[in-house]
């Protein structure tokens, strides 16, 4: 069913380059027609993780729109820009007005969460709402995981490691899945084409955004958000799990809030049980509904 569905869409598959400032572009890749529903990934993510979950989304009916931010898959890396999650949101929102794109189901990975968070609060218009996969309101981009990848940046861009950086990221992947199976050196390769191509310019937008400092706290803010939200948690141990105490922000601050558990998974729930996200998306979907008709 999945290669059917690759082949029926194929020739649908459309790359933008979307400037949203100056020396800023965004990379977007749009597939299918119908209701847009937008796809962010994480720091170490690209559009191509979620080469299985896409189809899936367009055999439900949906314009599926992947959208790189800043410094991250194929979108530009300038070395001085501001890499904060909430000018990150900001740049996204300029993608959907550039496309006139509204009104979308917002599927964010990890920290990528974070940004679909602040583009609801600042666009509500542009959200009508999100399918967090393990993330939550994150107020910075640098972790304890992020910390420990970076560690070996400054040798990265002396020597131009792009085998090093690739295992660095191989090792947030397998620390981050339930069955790392699926994370075969083509995978990585697929994960870090974009990042490894000029890995000075990334590891320049890395830092960057461990430089980042936000203008204002998500949870001062989440109680704005009225668009439903669900967080997915898979419930294999694994890094980069999203904090109790998050959890309960979420859970206190918005008012349509759920959580769907997947088992046996890790971070990685678009990989490892793209099904589950569909369907997380339908219920999403439902309550999305259910607000307008009310």
């Amino acid at each position: 069913m999945l290669l059917l569905c690759l082949l029926a869409i194929t020739d649908t598959i459309q790359v933008h380059k979307i400037p949203v400032a100056p020396a800023e572009t965004l990379a977007v890749t749009v597939t299918g027609a119908g209701k847009p529903v937008v796809l962010v990934p994480g720091i170490f993510g690209a559009s191509y993780g979620f080469r299985q979950l896409t189809p899936l989304l367009v055999g439900e009916g949906y314009q599926v729109l992947a959208v790189e931010p800043l410094g991250i898959g194929a979108s530009s890396r300038p070395k001085d820009a501001d890499y904060s999650l909430t000018a990150q949101a900001v740049r996204i929102a300029a993608v959907g007005d550039s496309l006139g794109v509204g009104g979308a189901i917002v599927i964010a990975h990890s920290i990528g969460a974070s940004m679909a968070f602040r583009l609801a609060v600042q666009r509500p218009d542009l959200v009508d709402g999100i399918v967090s996969i393990g993330g939550g309101p994150t107020e910075e981009a640098v972790t304890s995981g992020f910390r420990r990848s970076m560690r070996f940046a400054p040798a990265l861009k002396i020597i131009g490691g792009k085998d090093l950086f690739r295992s660095i990221v191989y090792r947030r992947m397998v620390e981050s899945a339930g069955d790392p199976s699926w994370i075969t050196d083509d995978v990585v390769y697929g994960y870090t084409d974009d990042a490894a191509r000029d890995l000075g310019a990334t590891i320049d937008a890395l830092q960057g955004m461990g430089r980042a400092t936000e203008p204002w706290t998500l949870e001062s803010t989440l109680g704005s958000i009225q668009s439903p939200v669900r967080l997915m948690i898979g419930t294999a141990e694994h890094a980069g799990s999203v904090p109790t105490q998050e959890i309960d922000v979420l859970r206190r601050a918005l008012p349509a809030f759920a959580v769907d558990s997947v088992p046996d998974v890790g971070l990685y729930i678009f990989e490892e049980r793209p099904a589950a996200v569909v369907e997380s998306v339908r219920k999403l979907r439902q309550a999305v509904d259910g607000m307008e008709n009310y």
